[in-house]
C-alpha cells in the first residue's frame, strides 16, 4: 500500500549522523555492530534491523542501588545493525555530541548514551540544602552521543559569555558542563520569581567555560533523591 500524502511529511529521513532528532519528541540512532548504546527501559518505540535488547547489564547492576528512578532497571542495553527510535512519553529530546567532554545530566532526564562513554553515579556536591536528602547525577564522560529528555522545549544557556553568573531553579535543571563552577543562593523574598514554596527561593549559580541545560517545568517530583 502506498504511503498517503498526507503522511509524507512525517517518513522516517535519512540517516545523517549516529544519534539525531526525528521531530522533537523523538530520538533516532543509527545502530551497528560493537557500538552499543545504553537506553531508559520501556522508550524504544520503533526499530528497522536487528536490535537485540538487554535488560538490567552487569555495568548497570553495579550501581543500581544508588539510581532510585523508581523502576526495576535503571538502564537496558542495545545492540545490532538497524535504526532505533527512542522516545519518553512524549518528552522534548535533546542529541548532545561530547567530543572528550563531561556532562553531568538529571538522571529522570537521561535518555541514552553511547555504551562505550565512560559514566558513572555521582552525588551533586552542594545541593543537598537544597534537596533535603541530596540529588545525585548522571555523569557522562568522553567523544560520543548522549540524548536527553526535558518537560517542554528547553533553553541551553552558555555560561562563558559573560563574567555574570547563571542562576537556574534546580528543579528545572537538566544538565550542564563538569566543568563549570556551582554555588548556591537563597532568597528570602516572598514575592520570588524563581523557585517554589512559601517564602523562599533557592537558585545554583553557574560560573565558568560551559553551558547549562534548562527545562520549562519546576517539578520537584521530577528530581531523584539519594539515600542519606
Amino acid at each position: 500500500m502506498n504511503q498517503p500524502a498526507a503522511l509524507a511529511g512525517y517518513a522516517a529521513q535519512p540517516v545523517a549522523a549516529r544519534m539525531q532528532n526525528h521531530g522533537s519528541h523523538m530520538v533516532k540512532v543509527a545502530m551497528q555492530s560493537g557500538q552499543d548504546l545504553f537506553a531508559r527501559p520501556g522508550s524504544m518505540v520503533a526499530y528497522e534491523g536487528f536490535v537485540q535488547y538487554e535488560a538490567n547489564p552487569p555495568a548497570v547492576r553495579q550501581m543500581a542501588s544508588q539510581w532510585l528512578t523508581g523502576e526495576h532497571n535503571p538502564l537496558m542495553l542495545c545492540r545490532g545493525d538497524g535504526l532505533l527510535y527512542l522516545a519518553d512519553y512524549g518528552a522534548d529530546v535533546v542529541c548532545v555530541n561530547l567530543a572528550e567532554e563531561s556532562l553531568s545530566v538529571n538522571g529522570t532526564n537521561l535518555l541514552a548514551f553511547d555504551a562505550h562513554l565512560q559514566w558513572g553515579v555521582e552525588r551533586v556536591k552542594g545541593l543537598a540544602k537544597f534537596a533535603g536528602q541530596g540529588l545525585f547525577n548522571v555523569g557522562v564522560r568522553g567523544t560520543g552521543w548522549v540524548a536527553l529528555t526535558s518537560r517542554g522545549a528547553p533553553i541551553v544557556v552558555d555560561c562563558g559569555r559573560g563574567e555574570d553568573e547563571t542562576y537556574v531553579d534546580p528543579d528545572a535543571l537538566v544538565a550542564w558542563s563538569s566543568g563549570l563552577k556551582m554555588k548556591g543562593k537563597r532568597s528570602m523574598k516572598a514575592g520570588a520569581l524563581i523557585g517554589r514554596g512559601s517564602g523562599e527561593a533557592y537558585q545554583i549559580g553557574f560560573s565558568g567555560q560551559g553551558f547549562v541545560v534548562v527545562q520549562p517545568s519546576e517539578d520537584s517530583s521530577d528530581r531523584v533523591r539519594v539515600r542519606g
